[in-house]
């Protein structure tokens, strides 16, 4: 018997074989991993990091509507609070980001967050400088696009902000 009929016999062999034989001997897969279920009513966490440059990282979080939302602010700098701090600021759909960071700017007893600006702001951090942390826990309102801002005097201006997506 050539090679060539060698091999044209045990192929005609194989597919003769039961489906249930042919797979027992197929290298099985590696079992997937279950995809993270979070419980209900679990905190959505995020860390946003605010440096010296005046953007927050990530710029952009996403969560869906009612979710209960924990923020955590890490500051990254080399320059001392009192020059350069950072808050988070979660403002209302519609809010005027300019008018509340102005405001907040005249703020300093209160974190650089002016009282008079309440109504505009779903939720807000206290103000951390390098290597502090702060948090703020918050239930995500309404589906929408909701900005966040830092309102330590002129970083709202340099561009400090972002955007809270809710589905």
């Amino acid at each position: 018997m050539t090679r060539h009929s060698l091999c044209a016999a045990l192929c005609t062999v194989a597919m003769t074989l039961s489906p249930a034989l042919a797979l027992a001997q197929a290298p099985k897969a590696a079992p997937k991993a279950a995809a993270p279920k979070a419980a209900a009513g679990a905190v959505k966490t995020f860390t946003v990091t605010g440096t010296d440059n005046m953007r927050f990282a990530p710029a952009i979080i996403r969560v869906k509507a009612g979710d209960k939302v924990k923020v955590t602010l890490k500051v990254v700098s080399a320059l001392p609070k009192m020059a350069m701090a950072h808050n988070f600021v979660v403002l209302v759909a519609g809010a005027d980001a300019a008018a509340v960071a102005a405001a907040g700017a005249a703020a300093r007893d209160t974190n650089f967050v002016s009282p008079k600006s309440k109504a505009q702001i779903v939720a807000a951090t206290a103000l951390a400088g390098a290597g502090e942390t702060v948090d703020v826990e918050f239930t995500a309102p309404a589906a929408g696009k909701y900005q966040f801002i830092c309102t330590f005097p002129a970083h709202f201006q340099a561009g400090m902000v972002g955007q809270l997506i809710v589905e």
